[in-house]
């Protein structure tokens, strides 16, 4: 695991810590081989629909319960933290990819749900460490690391529904549970990338997650504000993006490329966003994207033709280049516990795009969803002013 960069001094004057990037790019790697597993719910629904009989109510219900386990992440990372945050990391790929590879053979909807149930737990025990193991191999560019990483996850989401459906139309549904295989290659890939990581037991005795939250409030408390302004915007293009297109063109082909386009717009986003973070500050990176995605969200709702996937990629690049940002933030300031104060971002990440889908779709019931994309692009610009209850780009600051 071959360091990067020469010796150089932080903003603090201090020596920097040098970059591990092929640890980083293995992290970055897994990151996507898991994603790509936990992303084959959705492009294999209708097949079990059809399988088991269920009813729409009943495949929605799958989704929330793989979800569930978000609620408990802050706990995840205090476990890790007193454990073994890499251990945390290795297995889970294979504890992701074993539930996500057998859902083609479950016999009945009961099973179904314990095996999603599973899987969403492991989906937490990946994703609580893994910003934690990424910020200590990054040194002092922990937004170029978090860049990566986040790159893996979204790159998995673009890509992972057609991986799901090219598999099933080559075995078959009920044949499709080897694939689990490729995520034990993940599994010893990281094995041997972390082993020279120092990361267990970052935290010897158990620390109350109140005192996490107390030490980390500065960061967390304004992260909740932009993270709900940007949910409602978030919510309308992941969730009712292809369904907006579909409507106004009448081109179902259109409206699933209008998703992927949006998909791999993001991934270009959280790339440039992060490295540029440690280059320019966190909170300069956040404000831009702040302004640039309500006025590309608008822009694409108001504009037609080509012009209109012009802005709807600028969305993209600019609505989902705020976490890596925000990552790298958590992790600067939560040295001594830091795989619980991921889970807590995770947990408040979670429940803040949970309630806003809900919102949107009782709005676009409401209002039509051309008027609703119009609104909640506005509401987005709310976020700004809780960028600057962030530390300035030259604090520095720590738990």
């Amino acid at each position: 695991m071959q360091p990067i960069g020469g010796p150089t001094t932080s903003k603090t004057g201090l020596p920097s810590e040098r970059v591990n990037l092929s640890g980083v790019i293995a992290v970055s790697i897994a990151h996507f081989i898991h994603d790509l597993y936990s992303s084959f719910l959705a492009p294999l629904l209708p097949l079990l629909i059809e399988k088991l009989s269920m009813t729409l109510t009943q495949a929605g219900l799958l989704s929330t319960v793989m979800q569930l386990p978000a609620l408990i992440n802050p706990w995840i990372g205090s476990l890790a933290d007193r454990f073994s945050v890499r251990w945390f990391l290795i297995l889970a790929p294979a504890l992701t990819a074993v539930p996500m590879s057998l859902i083609g053979v479950a016999p009945t909807y009961g099973m179904l749900l314990i095996l999603m149930l599973f899987a969403g737990i492991s989906v937490s025990v990946f994703h609580v460490p893994a910003p934690v193991v990424v910020a200590r191999m990054s040194g002092d560019r922990k937004g170029l690391g978090m860049s990566f990483f986040m790159v893996g996850g979204e790159a998995a989401r673009a890509v992972g529904p057609m991986v799901a459906v090219g598999l099933v139309t080559l075995v078959g549904l009920d044949g499709f549970y080897p694939v689990m295989t490729v995520s034990f290659a993940c599994s010893a890939l990281l094995l041997l990338a972390t082993r020279d990581l120092p990361v267990t037991r970052t935290a010897a005795a158990p620390v109350p997650l109140m005192q996490t939250w107390r030490g980390m409030r500065h960061i967390l408390v304004p992260i909740t504000g932009i993270l709900v302004a940007r949910g409602f915007m978030h919510g309308c293009m992941t969730s009712f993006l292809p369904t907006f297109i579909a409507m106004n063109t009448g081109n179902l082909w259109l409206a699933g490329a209008g998703l992927t386009i949006f998909e791999i717009a993001g991934v270009a986003g959280v790339m440039v966003a992060g490295t540029l973070s440690d280059r320019f500050g966190r909170r300069r990176l956040l404000t831009l994207s702040l302004v640039g995605a309500p006025v590309s969200l608008l822009g694409f709702v108001l504009v037609d033709g080509w012009l209109a996937y012009a802005m709807l990629v600028l969305t993209g690049f600019t609505l989902l280049s705020t976490t890596p940002v925000m990552l790298a933030l958590v992790q600067e300031n939560a040295v001594e516990r830091p795989s619980a104060a991921n889970g807590l971002f995770m947990m408040i990440s979670f429940l803040a795009r949970s309630a806003v889908v809900v919102i949107v779709g009782m709005t676009g019931d409401l209002i039509g969803l051309k008027a609703t994309y119009m609104l909640f692009a506005l509401i987005g610009f709310i976020g700004l002013p809780v960028v600057f209850r962030l530390p300035a780009d030259t604090e520095s600051k720590t738990v």
